[in-house]
């Protein structure tokens, strides 16, 4: 280069998704490079599988079987912190319906999803690429999409379709949430209803999130998200047949191999908080490929905006004192919206 040039500079990409489609790319840029050790990604087939639980015997009329679901609820919360649920009512071809719908968002030009970025975290509808671009020293190979749609439902008129699949969706997704907020109100041995009625779930924050993760020419350098744990109280999970999720369990990362058609469920920093540490949100994260696109579609469940969310008073006695501060959920969301996407860091700010 002669002297006094400038230096090209390469050139920006408003997703992850145009980057992946660019001709040009043959490695990663550097600002995508979270590890040089190909081994930080290595993750095994859990030996036991994640648990399982049948929905249809939570909601049975049979206590014998609705008692046993629970117990099930228990051990899965205990001891995993994620669960999948089976015979959850939710058609197949909605949840399969959901996840085009959402491909059919990232397919839009970067014009189109232009208006919802760059938006602030209490935005009903925004989209981006990472998680925080301006905080991220390393960027995550990952656009998302996230849209409010409880207490009030907010979408988007593009695709066409998107917003009728959305609300049914959604609202299939709340009503299996309350009927596991029931048993897992029972199974810590408080009243049924109590998380229902103690975080405000009428008015509850429920978020759709979408992640969209593209092939990446060096999947062994990037990462899809970093290991970290959700806010809130259950997240529930569908994807597409691309894998890439993987929990950590026991000090150790697992593939998580989802059953097909199943809701996959995890514990959220506020539940964590609620049992008073009864029940552990856990660390996970996503891995990416070189050859196919994965999509997932979340559903975050939380208590209202201005609910106070701190140890339930019958779980707190004299050898289980008081483990976490009480703190409003709005604060806390906007601090795991604000801060960097990484491990327990919320959940730290509020333990005693």
């Amino acid at each position: 280069m002669a002297p006094g040039t400038p230096e090209l500079q390469p050139p920006k990409f408003p997703s992850v998704k145009s980057l992946s489609e660019s001709s040009a790319l043959t490695s990663i840029p550097s600002s995508y490079t979270f590890t040089t050790d190909p081994n930080q990604h290595i993750a095994s087939d859990p030996q036991d599988s994640i648990p399982v639980i049948d929905f249809s015997l939570l909601t049975s009329g049979n206590p014998d079987q609705r008692s046993k679901a629970i117990q099930d609820l228990h051990r899965a919360c205990e001891e995993w912190g994620f669960f999948m649920v089976i015979n959850h009512g939710v058609a197949e071809s909605l949840m399969k319906g959901m996840i085009e719908a959402c491909r059919g968002f990232f397919d839009l030009t970067e014009e189109e999803k232009g208006e919802f970025e760059g938006k602030p975290v209490l935005a009903p509808i925004r989209c981006g690429t990472s998680s925080n671009t301006s905080l991220d020293k390393i960027l995550f190979w990952r656009d998302f999409l996230k849209v409010f749609v409880h207490p009030q439902f907010h979408s988007l008129n593009k695709p066409p379709g998107f917003s009728e699949v959305l609300l049914d969706y959604s609202q299939r997704i709340k009503m299996v949430v309350e009927e596991l907020l029931k048993g897992i109100s029972k199974s810590l041995g408080l009243e049924e209803w109590y998380i229902d009625k103690a975080m405000n779930m009428s008015s509850g924050l429920q978020v759709l999130v979408a992640n969209l993760y593209p092939p990446c020419p060096q999947p062994e350098h990037a990462m899809g998200l970093p290991p970290h744990s959700d806010y809130g109280l259950l997240t529930v999970l569908t994807q597409n047949e691309v894998g890439g999720l993987q929990v950590q369990h026991q000090g150790k990362w697992f593939n998580v191999n989802l059953i097909p058609n199943s809701l996959l469920v995890n514990i959220g920093d506020h539940l964590e908080v609620l049992s008073n540490g009864k029940y552990k949100s856990v660390l996970h994260r996503v891995v990416v490929n070189r050859k196919a696109t994965r999509l997932s579609v979340l559903i975050t469940n939380g208590p209202s905006l201005d609910t106070v969310v701190a140890p339930a008073p019958e779980l707190i006695d004299e050898i289980h004192p008081p483990a976490y501060f009480g703190m409003k959920f709005q604060e806390t969301f906007t601090l795991s919206q604000t801060n960097k996407h990484h491990g327990k860091s919320i959940l730290d700010q509020v333990r005693i």
